[in-house]
């Protein structure tokens, strides 16, 4: 295959409310190891930063103090110690090309923790092929959204076994 990275799984849900999107990140977080690196896309106000705050609040203790997950929309990254990893959370919006994020430590923080980046796309060919993508869309009601988990390399496996049974329904 030349050297083309392929496997991937993928994954397409409903999602009723904020609640249903809290519960999916709490789900995923569980399921993260360091090293992993989890893409958020979708439009403005999809709900991209409140998956990643839940994600953070699901890894974090309570007493680490982080009752606040602010966006990092102008600090562009924000790191939480989640005991046995950290989390980075980028938020990509505001950058003009690629090389930028090497400036925020992005590629330090791909191997030391679990990455959480908005706005991948801002990454182009810099994003690692080894990522779950969570792409969130508007539903039909108000705070419903449509969601598709796409794992590529190892998290397509993990994705795979860990909703094997939502899949058959």
């Amino acid at each position: 295959m030349n050297g083309v990275q392929t496997a991937q799984a993928s994954l397409c849900l409903d999602l009723a409310d904020e609640a249903a999107t809290m519960d999916l990140a709490a789900r995923l977080a569980r399921l993260a190891r360091v090293g992993d690196v989890i893409a958020l896309s979708g439009p403005l106000g999809s709900g991209k930063t409140a998956f990643a705050r839940a994600f953070i609040h699901a890894r974090t203790v309570p007493s680490a103090g982080y009752e606040e997950v602010p966006s990092p929309t102008f600090t562009l990254v924000q790191t939480y110690d989640a005991g046995d990893a950290a989390i980075h959370h980028f938020d990509l919006y505001r950058l003009s090309h690629p090389d930028e994020a090497r400036e925020l430590g992005i590629e330090e923080a791909f191997t030391d923790g679990i990455c959480l980046i908005e706005w991948p796309d801002r990454l182009s060919e810099r994003l690692p092929f080894d990522r779950l993508d969570v792409a969130l869309e508007h539903g039909d009601q108000e705070d419903a959204r449509t969601v598709r988990l796409t794992g590529h390399g190892a998290w397509s496996d993990r994705l795979s076994a860990a909703f094997a049974e939502a899949s058959r329904g």
